[in-house]
């Protein structure tokens, strides 16, 4: 046995250890840990090649990483793929962003959710320091149009409202999924 295999057993020991309480606290911890990585590495390309690089980079991790996420949700949960807006609500609910803000899913049917971030931690930090929105429109199309995509390639994204635009009070942002019947 390699010793990475060997390492990788006993962090699996102490974790089955650990309480559910411990347990919870942990993937909150952690989630936090990726957001905080997330914001850094995006701050560390703006400063050295500009805003719109930042963006661009953001985007196309997104784009990658989202499908990443989406299929890893789906082997956890034992869901096929091609299971609709049924899947796509259920799989949403397991994102690494659930552990971190308050959203929901509403208007829920067989062909049509709506999703929307009604808390979201990035930019309630934002405001609370007195800064605008992150633009994060054309990450976020991207975002969940491939995450969407991913769950079931018969479902279309639409941004219903997303910084830069003007945000209501009851979100930070809101999509609509669709399956044409």
């Amino acid at each position: 046995m390699s010793d990475v295999k060997k390492s990788l057993d006993v962090g699996v020991k102490l974790l089955e250890e650990l309480s559910k309480e411990e347990l919870i606290r942990i993937i909150v911890d952690d989630a936090k840990n990726w957001l905080a990585h997330d914001g850094l590495w995006f701050q560390a390309i703006e400063k050295t090649h500009g805003m719109e690089v930042a963006m661009d980079a953001d985007r196309e991790a997104w784009r990658r990483f989202t499908v990443i996420e989406a299929r890893r949700i789906m082997s956890r949960l034992g869901i096929a793929p091609g299971g609709g807006i049924p899947a796509l609500v259920e799989c949403l609910n397991h994102r690494m962003y659930a552990r971190l803000n308050l959203q929901q899913s509403i208007e829920v049917s067989e062909n049509r959710a709506v999703f929307q971030m009604v808390e979201c931690r990035v930019q309630a930090a934002r405001r609370g320091k007195g800064m605008d929105d992150f633009p994060c429109k054309s990450v976020g199309i991207v975002e969940y149009t491939e995450f969407a995509k991913a769950i079931d390639p018969r479902i279309e994204t639409k941004c219903i409202v997303c910084p830069p635009d003007e945000t209501p009070e009851e979100c930070y942002c809101s999509w609509e999924f669709t399956i044409s019947e």
